[in-house]
This record gives C-alpha cells, sequence and structure tokens, in this order.
C-alpha cells in the first residue's frame, strides 16, 4: 500500500489552509486523508474538491445520499476506509 506523508493542517500553507472550509469535514471536524495528501498542491487540491462535489451532487436519477451509499460499499469491497 503507497504511503503519503501529508500535513497535518497546523502546517499547511496559506493558499491551501484558505480552502479548508471548504474540505473539512463538517461531522467529524478534521479534513480527509485524501485532502492532507493534496494539500502539498493547491491547485491539485482545489481540483479534487471540484470533482468531488460534481460527482456526488444529486441528479434526478440518482441523490447524493444514495451516490454515497455507492461510494461506500465500493469502499468497503476495495478495503479502503475513505
Amino acid at each position: 500500500m503507497p504511503w503519503i506523508d501529508a500535513p497535518h493542517e497546523d502546517e499547511w500553507a496559506d493558499d491551501v489552509l484558505e480552502m479548508r472550509d471548504q474540505v473539512i469535514d463538517p461531522v467529524y471536524e478534521r479534513v480527509d486523508w485524501i485532502m492532507r495528501i493534496h494539500s502539498l498542491d493547491a491547485g491539485s487540491m482545489a481540483a479534487h474538491n471540484v470533482l468531488y462535489q460534481q460527482a456526488m451532487r444529486g441528479t434526478k436519477t440518482l441523490r447524493k445520499a444514495e451516490r454515497e451509499m455507492l461510494a461506500l460499499v465500493v469502499s468497503q469491497a476495495n478495503d479502503c476506509h475513505y
């Protein structure tokens, strides 16, 4: 399994820190590991966040809650806690 050492949000550069409110999990009040990895590059974090928001946006055929459930099942099948 690959491992990337990513800084804690207290160590983020200012341009990345500005995005903290957009990427923090409001329930657990923490930043997911994948976003911490993206904190190494502000453009990467912004792009990932846009992609995630678009993918999880509800549509006429699949609500956001249903998309989240599918993501959970896929993560479990892949033995991934994210």
